[in-house]
């Protein structure tokens, strides 16, 4: 079971970077066609714009897993080091509300605009939203288990 969950993170790990090297290779082509040669990629901005929000979302899942996401704790493991474990499950508590909300509005925003599709790229404007749903189940599942057992998605490496 850990070595599926280490491979599909690595796979989204990969389908970033793949991302990524695509939108560079898509705006840089785009600059230089823009301004080298007076034309350009019509759809560039389009695509760029969905590669980017792709990148975030996803991003936000792999972060969060990794324990590397922007947390002040400070305050409380100075002042109620007792109560950390419980606060942290509460937190827990309020992304898994949060990622849930997500999840289920960009479901909404996939369903209503899957029919809709971009004139530039031929591509349903619904991508965009398919991003949120990704992101907002990876996100769930991630404190799911982290309100269960703190430490298990950042330990799995050295599981095997």
């Amino acid at each position: 079971m850990i070595k599926i969950i280490k491979w599909m993170w690595q796979c989204i790990d990969v389908i970033i970077t793949v991302i990524l090297a695509s939108m560079i290779v898509l705006v840089f082509t785009n600059v230089v066609l823009r301004y080298g040669f007076s034309s350009g990629l019509r759809a560039s901005v389009e695509l760029s714009r969905l590669c980017l929000v792709w990148i975030v979302l996803l991003g936000a899942a792999v972060v969060l897993r990794r324990g590397e996401h922007l947390a002040i704790a400070e305050f409380s493991e100075r002042f109620f080091p007792s109560a950390v474990p419980i606060l942290n499950r509460l937190i827990w508590i309020v992304i898994l509300i949060s990622s849930g909300m997500l999840f289920f509005g960009a479901i909404n925003q996939t369903m209503a605009n899957w029919n809709n599709i971009s004139p530039l790229t031929g591509l349903p404007t619904a991508l965009f939203a398919l991003a949120g749903v990704i992101s907002g189940l990876l996100i769930a599942l991630i404190s799911l288990v982290r309100i269960f057992n703190p430490h298990w998605l950042m330990d799995m490496e050295d599981q095997e």
